[in-house]
């Protein structure tokens, strides 16, 4: 059994923050570079250079304004032992890197009394007990402008792989300019109403370009990608091919009576961190 202290999660969490907030990974940054190459709008072009800009700026400061609400997914190895309170400590890393990297604090306490906490805590924990003995920890700031155009429906069984592809494509055209395109989109199908969701937003933290290991669902993504990218609502809404980066589909089995679908859509800085410890 190996320990970790939760001061040393404390001290991850704080600086996936920071680093979350100010740096795009490279994965993302390249799907950019590769998206400006091929888009022949002089509009999106532009756009898509002011993007550009704004992440090769080395200057540790916030990618976007909106820094976002923490959601933090932990892998915990069965052989660790967290010495101390495992939420605490995120919770706790969170207040620790708003404040220190000078992020924007977007969260309320009540949602209808809407008392802002001050330290953009509590975060968002989603937790998964995995083989061996480390715990991986990644930080995804989920800003609110794409978060707020995400949608699950609960389709009809029925309603098949047609009625996926079509629930997907009306929220991207619902989204519209809203989310702040290029999207990068995640699909989760199957599970529970809450599953689908959790894997939709799991599906997010994906490499961009790694397909889904199913070749059925990753021919899926790539005709989706297709179809939203032929839509026209291109960089910031102003026209182009380029209104979405990547769409990630992952699936769970399900009740023979359901077809949960969610759509989580994420703005062009699809931002995480991870770190293994």
């Amino acid at each position: 059994m190996r320990e970790i202290f939760a001061e040393q999660i404390t001290k991850t969490v704080a600086k996936l923050c920071i680093q979350a907030c100010t740096e795009l990974p490279e994965d993302v940054k390249q799907r950019i570079y590769d998206c400006r190459a091929c888009e022949t709008w002089h509009t999106a072009q532009d756009v898509l250079d002011v993007i550009i800009e704004n992440f090769e700026t080395n200057e540790n400061i916030p990618l976007c304004q909106d820094t976002g609400m923490a959601c933090v997914f932990i892998s915990i190895g069965q052989d660790v032992h967290v010495v101390g309170n495992l939420y605490d400590a995120i919770h706790e890393g969170v207040a620790k890197g708003y404040a220190e990297g000078f992020l924007r604090k977007s969260v309320v306490a009540d949602p209808i009394r809407r008392v802002n906490t001050g330290d953009n805590t509590p975060a968002m924990i989603y937790t998964e007990i995995v083989p061996g003995d480390r715990l991986e920890i990644t930080v995804a700031p989920k800003g609110f402008g794409s978060e707020n155009m995400s949608c699950i429906a609960m389709l009809k069984p029925a309603d098949g792989i047609e009625g996926i592809k079509s629930f997907v494509m009306q929220t991207v055209e619902n989204a519209g300019p809203n989310a702040c395109p290029p999207l990068s989109i995640g699909v989760g199908i199957g599970g529970t109403f809450d599953k689908a969701a959790f894997l939709a937003k799991k599906a997010l933290l994906r490499d961009m370009g790694q397909h889904n290991s199913d070749p059925y669902y990753a021919e899926l993504e790539q005709e989706l990608l297709a179809k939203i990218n032929h839509l026209g609502i291109g960089p910031q809404g102003l026209g182009g091919k380029t209104t979405a980066l990547s769409v990630a589909v992952e699936v769970l089995p399900t009740h023979i009576a359901g077809l949960p679908c969610a759509v989580n859509i994420n703005c062009h800085s699809a931002r995480h961190a991870t770190e293994v410890i």
